[in-house]
């Protein structure tokens, strides 16, 4: 287990490469979350001020 990890000596290149894989993959499932609720949010919003204008 210990060579599995250690990865014949390119253990920090290996690991670092997936751990950004890792971050990017997350941020490509929480960025376009994020911005849909914010989109509703202000379509939101608008939709009230709308209301409140007639």
């Amino acid at each position: 287990m210990n060579e599995f990890l250690h990865m014949g000596g390119y253990a920090a290149y290996v690991w670092s490469a997936y751990g950004i894989s890792l971050v990017i993959l997350i941020t490509n499932i929480i960025l376009p979350i994020r911005r849909e609720q914010a989109l509703l949010h202000d379509i939101k919003k608008k939709l009230q001020r709308e209301e409140h204008k007639s």
